[in-house]
């Protein structure tokens, strides 16, 4: 049987994330209901399948909302943060049938997607190991795409000092007095170190950002925590993480690094995370993705030196308007080239 957000058990659905070892805080209720509390940038939905009364699986995504009418026409898009929570031992069929129906739901009539609204494309960015399902997904539609992550084990604290690499463990020597990393205080500073993290969207990443609207109402909410790194009482860097008892996630970091070289700002926001992770029971901090294989990628050169398992459990990716989306694929190249 398959279920929509408003038909599913709550209770049922935050069991299955927390037995689930693909359960995330992504795929959770509290994820559902913060999207759905930012209309003015986000369409949720929640799939789920049910089979003699228990929970199989949950799919929670969103779809992407612009203002802009040209960018909403070009851009939208269906994404599903983390992958599916999916019941250890479901069936490929339980797996197909959930994945079809987050596809079928684009394709008729329903109140919250309008034809204007229907996405581009769906993706899942999976964050743990979809392999023995992935003929599942592709009879779905959903075709497989390499994809890199860093997994740090956090479970005590020497050994995630040790397994870090000799630079890192010189730049937080070297840090610590001058760099001091703490939980924000106020929402002045999460506007503080938004404006970094946009100017680091503006001139390296050249890709979307959410305004700042997206982080105020999180720190609000307290679904996300933000991991300032200050000098002198002036935001320098910082991180907004969320967790789920399980995990910490790395979701936006940024630092201003040239400026502030001798304090390694980035270095700092990424060592409290792992750190928040160790003393509150998490076995990993999650760094949410390290690009493509085979690709140069600075950020991965970056996070390679936390003492992380490289991962690759990738993203599989159903195309919904062919046309659309190559044209939309080479305006992002175009504008990262720049």
């Amino acid at each position: 049987m398959i279920l929509r957000e408003t038909d599913i058990d709550r209770n049922d659905w935050n069991w299955l994330v927390k037995a689930s070892t693909t359960g995330t805080w992504f795929q959770s209720p509290d994820a559902y209901d913060f999207y759905a509390s930012l209309p003015e940038l986000f369409k949720p939905f929640a799939v789920a399948v049910e089979n003699d009364g228990k929970l199989r699986g949950v799919c929670v995504g969103y779809v992407t909302v612009e203002q802009n009418a040209v960018k909403q026409f070009m851009m939208r898009r269906a994404i599903i943060v983390g992958g599916p929570v999916i019941a250890d031992d479901a069936t490929t069929e339980e797996v197909e049938t959930l994945m079809m129906d987050v596809r079928n739901q684009f394709k008729i009539f329903d109140i919250r997607f309008m034809i204007s609204d229907a996405p581009i494309y769906i993706e899942t960015r999976n964050f743990n190991d979809y392999g023995k399902w992935k003929g599942a997904f592709e009879r779905a539609g959903f075709s497989y795409k390499k994809h890199l992550n860093f997994h740090v084990a956090c479970r005590d604290q020497e050994t995630m000092w040790e397994r870090l690499s000799e630079n890192r463990k010189r730049q937080i020597r070297k840090a610590n007095g001058l760099a001091i990393s703490g939980l924000a205080n106020s929402e002045d500073e999460i506007r503080e170190w938004y404006e970094m993290l946009r100017e680091l969207y503006r001139t390296k990443v050249k890709t979307p950002l959410w305004p700042v609207e997206f982080f105020l109402e999180a720190y609000r909410q307290g679904v996300g925590k933000f991991l300032l790194v200050r000098h002198e009482g002036k935001v320098i860097g910082g991180s907004m993480v969320v967790t789920d008892g399980k995990c910490v996630y790395e979701w936006y970091e940024c630092g201003m690094n040239a400026v502030y070289k001798e304090h390694y700002p980035s270095v700092m926001a990424t060592w409290a995370g792992m750190t928040l992770a160790q003393e509150t029971g998490c076995s990993r901090y999650d760094m949410m993705g390290a690009g493509e294989p085979g690709v140069p990628y600075g950020v991965r050169d970056f996070k390679s030196e936390f003492g992380g398992e490289l991962v690759e459990y990738g993203r599989f990716l159903c195309v919904t308007k062919p046309i659309l989306y190559r044209l939309g694929s080479s305006v992002v190249r175009m504008l990262k080239r720049k």
